[in-house]
């Protein structure tokens, strides 16, 4: 249920937090008082577009906060925070703020969410029904809804779902496929063309680099061996020197051994010069490339250069293109046997699609006459006592999202007129309570865990007010149920009876809203049946059982 609202600088309303109960609530005020800033509240809180005209005269922004405390439809919540990549609920507990005025902002349990999400939360939380806002009973999906949900169709319903999606996609894969057969010839032989040319390459990362820094040096190959020559030729002089210098010092040794200590490096100085000559003699000889593989070489550099100057830039861009093409060429080539294998997944799958609509079928027309016949009672005690209610059937060509037909709930008010859907129903008086009957009938099914019932009782009166009031608290014992009525037969059903007043301090006006019991009730209730006097106010104490 709702069990906080709270609402600043909206409309005539400066700051109010209310608390609700479980049960009937019943509101009720004079004529301006302010009753509208409830809806008004509620409908920013499912969603709407704000309108700057609420913001309260003199403040910059208002905000409504909402405090929902959950239980049946607590997982379905969950599920589609979830999906809007939102944090599921702490507990039973859903926190829907509202700000709006120099900055627009919404949250669902304190984080950011856009006015889509919002609304289709808000879906799952109130059914807001006023004279003219009847538009989920007039939906042909929302009654097509209303059957499953008292048919306890919810097993069936969701193994055609799920028949249904799987038949949707083998259809989006076959439809995809046929637009990928008009590939020219032309086309499929250039793929084919490209993927030989890269393959055949055998392009290797490695290989390409290694490659490429041999042909730089061969480039500068003349200059490089002219160098290392050069480089061998005075090595080898130093080398030979070192040669005397060692004999030298072999004699000096013979007569002075202290000079052993001096010169103790001197030998592997001459052991790594002489590794020295023989690396550059190595590095010489590899420089002196055969022709043959010269020309080997440029071939292979020839055909990488080629194949980045069509491909891509780099050999990683080459290879890419090639896997590319090669997927391409793997979905347009064999397309015979792709397609017969695609046609075969969309029989399959219209087959169980075929199979789980006629289960869910089945349910449906086994309750509809049930259903058809408890809203029919319900209108009968809301005074329409020859009038005719029907739930029809209508095949569809194609199954579609919801199964293989539609529904349409048919009333006739008068005898010897054609039924009719209620969706060209004009008479929102006749809707107000057909509304009411259907909800009646569906009070242990509907999982909407609010109902805000915005003066739906115009137009009404007497003896079939009391009856719209008794449904209400039916309702009531089932839902939460908020009643904003100018009707006595209502507002004295209510199990909680809240009253709008206004008043005038400092030049501004104000909108309050107090709960009301023993003579206050008494006295609100004399003042709707028509004054305030000894036998309105007899009688209003009798209507509040006091």
């Amino acid at each position: 249920m709702l069990s906080v609202l709270k609402i600043r600088n909206l409309a005539l309303v400066d700051d109010l937090t209310w608390e609700l109960g479980p049960g009937l609530i019943g509101v009720t005020g004079s004529t301006g008082a302010g009753k509208s800033m409830i809806v008004g509240a509620l409908k920013l809180i499912l969603g709407e577009r704000a309108n700057h005209d609420l913001i309260r005269t003199g403040e910059s922004s208002c905000s409504v906060e909402a405090i929902f405390e959950l239980s049946g439809n607590l997982d379905q919540v969950n599920t589609l925070l979830e999906e809007c990549g939102l944090d599921p609920c702490e507990g039973n507990s859903l926190v829907v703020k509202r700000i709006f005025g120099s900055g627009n902002k919404q949250f669902i349990n304190c984080s950011p969410c856009t006015l889509s999400v919002l609304k289709s939360i808000g879906a799952l939380l109130v059914d807001l029904h006023g004279p003219h806002e009847h538009q989920s009973l007039l939906s042909q999906d929302r009654q097509l809804a209303m059957l499953d949900a008292y048919s306890h169709a919810d097993q069936e319903r969701k193994a055609y779902r799920s028949a249904y999606r799987e038949w949707q996609a083998a259809m989006a894969a076959l439809s995809e496929f046929r637009n990928t057969r008009q590939v020219s010839d032309q086309e499929i032989d250039l793929l084919r063309f490209q993927v030989e040319e890269i393959s055949a390459a055998a392009l290797d990362r490695e290989e390409v680099v290694e490659l490429e820094q041999r042909y730089r040096q061969s480039l500068h190959s003349s200059r490089l061996v002219e160098n290392a020559n050069q480089g061998v030729d005075l090595i080898s002089a130093a080398v030979a020197n070192l040669t005397n210098a060692q004999r030298c010092i072999r004699e000096l040794e013979k007569f002075d051994p202290s000079i052993v200590d001096r010169v103790a490096g001197f030998d592997s100085a001459r052991v790594e010069i002489e590794e020295l000559e023989g690396t550059l003699r190595e590095y010489r000889d590899d420089l002196e490339m055969d022709p043959a593989e010269l020309a080997r070489m440029e071939r292979r550099i020839d055909e990488i250069e080629t194949l980045k100057r069509k491909y891509g830039q780099s050999v990683d861009d080459v290879l890419a293109y090639e896997a590319k093409a090669r997927k391409r060429l793997g979905t347009v080539d064999g397309r015979e046997e792709e397609l017969e294998r695609l046609n075969d997944a969309v029989d399959s799958t219209r087959a169980k699609v075929t199979r789980a609509a006629g289960k869910l079928s089945k349910k449906r027309e086994k309750a509809a006459p049930a259903l058809a016949g408890e809203i029919a009672a319900h209108l009968d005690d809301l005074g329409f006592n020859q009038s005719v209610f029907e739930i029809q059937f209508e095949e569809l060509e194609e199954p579609g999202p919801r199964g293989a037909e539609s529904v349409d709930f048919l009333f006739g008010p008068n005898p010897g007129e054609p039924l009719k859907p209620l969706r060209i129903i004009a008479s929102s008086g006749e809707m107000s309570r057909v509304m009411l009957a259907v909800k009646s009938a569906l009070a242990d099914q509907d999982k909407i865990p609010l109902m805000v019932f915005d003066e739906i009782d115009a137009n009404v009166g007497g003896e079939i007010a009391g009856a719209v009031g008794k449904k209400m608290a039916f309702l009531g014992e089932r839902h939460q149920v908020i009643a904003i009525t100018h009707m006595p037969q209502v507002a004295s059903l209510a199990h909680r009876h809240y009253l709008v007043t206004k008043e005038v301090e400092n030049d501004q006006t104000n909108s309050r809203l107090d709960a009301i019991t023993g003579k206050a009730r008494t006295k609100e209730l004399a003042r709707m049946l028509g004054g305030i006097g000894p036998e309105t106010l007899a009688l209003a104490a009798k209507m509040a059982g006091l």
